[in-house]
């Protein structure tokens, strides 16, 4: 059986959810279908729960790197923390020269400014021009003509788009699997790359799971 996301549905848990979002999620069910997700209540559920996480409750496009001074000392305390040898001052409120710091020269960022360009997008938050190029294959394998998401990053936001993203790179992570299994840590460290709000995804869950489940 499939199961069908509404927008009625979703509006419930992500009121104030962003237009490209809501028009992405009005015709994106041929998307979940495709890959898999709609398959079981279960994967739909872990599924929204993450991309409700990632995007705080449909609300978030981009990575938001406006950080304080204070801020920056507590995510980053080995790079601004108290004698660290970075002025949190000499980045804070300053996004793309954070991006370049923090995402340069790792994550297959190689340019002077890959770390903005391929800083965190979309409903799964896709970081590093590696993901862009791994969301490129993903989805041209199944959807002729999608773009390439190196050259284009901001198709990841498109609303004919960003859903297929966040389900290729959903079924390419091996996250249906986990999702039958109801693994969220590991779902979550295929998602995040580490156990990052795993607390909130958990409850996530158990709202998606009284919706669909």
């Amino acid at each position: 059986m499939t199961i069908t996301v509404t927008l009625e549905q979703l509006a419930r848990l992500a009121p104030r959810m962003q237009p490209r979002y809501r028009e992405a999620f009005r015709t994106g069910q041929a998307a979940l279908d495709l890959w898999g997700i709609s398959a079981t209540p279960q994967r739909v559920a872990h599924f929204l729960a993450q991309v409700l996480h990632e995007s705080q409750a449909l609300t978030v496009e981009y990575e938001n790197l406006d950080y304080s001074t204070a801020r920056l000392a507590a995510v980053w305390p080995s790079r601004f923390g108290r004698g660290a040898s970075l002025s949190a001052a000499a980045y804070a409120h300053d996004p793309r020269k954070l991006a370049n710091l923090v995402y340069g020269k790792r994550m297959g960022n190689s340019a002077p400014d890959d770390g903005y360009t391929y800083r965190g997008r979309g409903l799964l938050q896709l970081t590093g021009k590696d993901s862009y190029a791994r969301a490129t294959r993903a989805v041209l394998a199944s959807v002729a003509g999608s773009p390439d998401f190196v050259a284009r990053p901001d198709a990841v936001l498109d609303p004919r788009w960003c859903l297929h993203v966040a389900a290729a790179i959903w079924q390419d992570k091996g996250c249906n699997q986990l999702a039958d299994a109801g693994d969220l840590s590991e779902l979550t460290r295929r998602i995040n790359g580490a156990d990052n709000g795993l607390a909130e995804r958990d409850a996530w869950c158990r709202s998606t799971g009284e919706i669909w489940c």
